[in-house]
Formats: C-alpha cells, sequence, structure tokens
C-alpha cells in the first residue's frame, strides 16, 4: 500500500496539518484524545473536508482540495470500523456480514465470507443475533462486515477501547492476522501506545494547533 496524506482541516477549537506518506501495510496513528486522530481518518474516509491538501491511496486520489476533486463516499473504498460494533440488530452476523459485501467492487476476487470467518474465527456465530454477541465477538463481526465490501484500505478508530481488557487481549491478535496473513492494509488510531506498536508497523504522532 502507498497513502499519502496531506491535508489542512480546520475546526472552530482547532487547526489540523497533517503529512504522511507511506508505503507500511499497517499505520497506527497515535495521541491523546482531542489529536485530531479521528479527524484524519474521517478525512480519508470522505466524512470531513479539508480546506487544503490531497489523499491518495496506491495513486488513486480521493481528495485534492486545489484540483477540485472529492470522490463521493461511497465511491472511496474505505471500511471503517468504529468505536462501537453498528451492527444492524435486526440482521443475523451472516447478515451483517453480507451487507458489507453487497458494497464490494463488482468484478471477481477478494475475500469470501469463509475466508473472512476463518481468519476472524466468528464461522460458528453465523446464525446468532448482535444482542447474543460479546464485546469482542461483535467487534470481530464488524470488522469482518468492513473486510467483506472489499476496501483500499481499512480505517479502525479506537476498535478496542470499549473491551474490557480480557476481550481487547482476545480481539488483538485477529487485526494482526488480517495484517499479516491477508495482507490488508490498515490505518489504525489509538491512544494506547503498547496497543499501537502491536498492530502497526509504522507509529505516526498526532497533534493540533489551538485556535485563539
Amino acid at each position: 500500500m502507498s497513502l499519502s496524506i496531506d491535508i489542512r482541516v480546520e475546526h472552530p477549537g482547532f487547526v489540523l496539518d497533517f503529512s504522511l506518506d507511506t508505503a507500511a501495510r499497517a499505520v497506527a496513528l497515535h495521541g491523546p484524545s482531542g489529536s485530531g486522530k479521528t479527524t484524519i481518518l474521517s478525512a480519508v474516509a470522505g466524512l470531513v473536508k479539508p480546506v487544503r491538501g490531497r489523499i491518495a491511496i496506491d495513486g488513486t486520489v480521493l481528495a485534492d482540495v486545489q484540483a477540485g476533486i472529492a470522490v463521493p463516499v461511497h465511491r472511496r473504498r474505505v471500511g471503517y470500523v468504529f468505536q462501537d460494533p453498528r451492527l444492524f440488530p435486526h440482521l443475523s452476523v451472516r447478515g451483517n456480514l453480507l451487507y458489507g459485501a453487497r458494497f464490494s467492487p463488482r468484478e471477481p476476487g477478494g475475500p469470501s465470507l469463509e475466508t473472512v470467518c476463518d481468519c476472524l474465527g466468528i464461522g460458528h456465530l453465523l446464525d446468532r443475533r448482535p444482542d447474543t454477541l460479546s464485546g469482542g465477538e461483535a467487534q470481530r463481526v464488524a470488522m469482518g462486515r468492513a473486510w467483506l465490501s472489499r476496501p483500499r484500505i481499512l480505517l479502525m478508530d479506537e476498535p478496542l477501547s470499549a473491551l474490557d481488557e480480557a476481550r481487547k487481549r482476545e480481539t488483538l491478535p485477529f487485526i494482526v492476522r488480517m495484517r499479516d496473513e491477508m495482507r490488508l492494509p490498515i490505518l489504525y488510531v489509538s491512544h494506547q501506545i503498547d496497543e499501537a506498536r502491536a498492530v502497526a508497523t509504522e507509529l505516526v504522532p498526532v497533534g493540533v494547533t489551538p485556535r485563539p
């Protein structure tokens, strides 16, 4: 993966200037709460519009303010895993996973449902409803749903923060397995430096400038 980000985002309370040019498969953005980590992920996803700058993944330009390029969110091919799983309560685990596959490119390729379930250890959960899952199980289903959309990159925003320590230890190896065995590019956000080190092959500190 090649990832190039050079953006400026302005909010009423702060200004974020951020640049990154990397070929690392897994990059972790770390810093304290309020440092702008989630803002960067949101800019890559198209949920936040920079006032200047450019974002490109593997040579595909997703945003270039000067050139007037802003690829719509649904066409960016990024998977987003939030702090909470945000599973659809009326669908089974299988239904939630296949919902992600609906947004994958039409051409052949990409992981199968079986591959995703095997990698994330969720095959035995397919007929379950979200409200019967543990926190770690639900988060792994959320990862699988995002993965089945065949994203260029998987954005993960503090995906373990809502879990207790036991569930964190249980879930973290599955993220590493996605990175290493499935070679899925990841942009990871965490304020826990040990967690960031475990996931990422490159660590990038993030900070904002308060506005007067």
